[in-house]
């Protein structure tokens, strides 16, 4: 294998991944507060399409990506309000959640079928990218990419040295006792969701904005489920996020890469390949209940309403 072709390996598994961190960040603010939001998927669908269709029209990929924002936080706020506010059960709501988002995506998108746009491009860093072969390994990525590592670095500050990152997760341990103290448990959970939503969205905006500049019914392809596997891979840990959704996109790129390759395995299985690695990280992970109870928000999926 040439030094040509492991660059752009390289730079595919590094696009690969930059969805997951992003959507997988996103729910692991939200599940530190104590809510589970399974309907990533169909935020990430509804990003995406948003992303796409006004990208297209406007001619402005910065005003795609607002727009997949603004769609995802949209998704989020209708699954904000139901399970905070009317109380539904957060599971089924997040699974109607995804098959809205799937619908609706869907059904916006028809007239965006087989359209494509000029991709999000690289940028380029001067000096830096000149750099023999680092170059074009570290600094040869568009602002998304190097937008999640600061978004992994602000995580990891907000959670550890930041007073409202332990509110957060006080809130994701124990609401009613962050609720006695006084601190707003409705609101702190509110601004959760829709942080996650917004990352869901620009993930999805970025499969169609970069990735694949196109619309594609249902292009996200199971990537909000991994994403929420990834929360769990992770233990709830940002750095463990982003190692895990680099694991998971390489897998998904070298199995591309092998059916290119002439590898002989049917191409059914090298499809399989990401989803089942995320079965088998899972049940590596339940075999030690202690892992996962060490780090996991005590609340978790449990509704809450102030009575006073």
């Amino acid at each position: 294998m040439s030094i040509e072709q492991m660059i752009l390996i390289f730079a595919s598994i590094v696009a690969a991944a930059t969805p997951l961190a992003f959507a997988a960040f996103g729910e692991l603010v939200t599940e530190r507060a104590g809510v589970l939001n399974l309907g990533v998927e169909g935020m990430m669908l509804m990003g995406a399409v948003a992303g796409f269709a006004v990208a297209s029209q406007s001619g402005s990929l910065t005003l795609g990506f607002g727009a997949g924002l603004l769609a995802g936080l949209a998704m989020s706020l209708i699954f904000a309000v139901l399970t905070l506010h009317l109380q539904t059960n957060q599971v089924a709501t997040g699974l109607a959640l995804t098959l809205f988002g799937a619908g609706l995506s869907a059904f916006i998108g028809k007239s965006y079928v087989g359209l494509s746009l000029q991709g999000l491009q690289p940028i380029s860093i001067p000096y830096l990218t000149d750099i023999p072969l680092i170059g074009r390994l570290i600094f040869h990525f568009d602002w998304v990419v190097y937008g999640s590592f600061v978004l992994l670095f602000g995580l990891i500050w907000f959670f550890k040295y930041s007073r409202w990152g332990l509110v957060v997760r006080a809130v994701g341990e124990s609401p009613v006792s962050a609720h006695a103290i006084g601190y707003p448990v409705i609101r702190i959970r509110y601004l959760a969701i829709l942080f996650g939503g917004a990352m869901s969205g620009i993930a999805g905006a970025y499969l169609s904005l970069a990735i694949t500049p196109m619309w594609v019914e249902g292009m996200t392809s199971g990537r909000g489920w991994i994403a929420l596997a990834l929360v769990v891979f992770a233990t709830w840990k940002p750095i463990r996020v982003m190692v895990g959704a680099y694991l998971f996109g390489g897998v998904t790129i070298l199995q591309f890469y092998g059916q290119g390759m002439g590898v002989h395995i049917p191409s059914e299985i090298l499809s399989m390949l990401p989803y089942l690695v995320t079965i088998v990280v899972l049940v590596l992970i339940s075999r030690n209940p202690k892992t996962i109870l060490l780090n996991q928000p005590m609340s978790l999926g449990q509704s809450f309403y102030p009575r006073t």
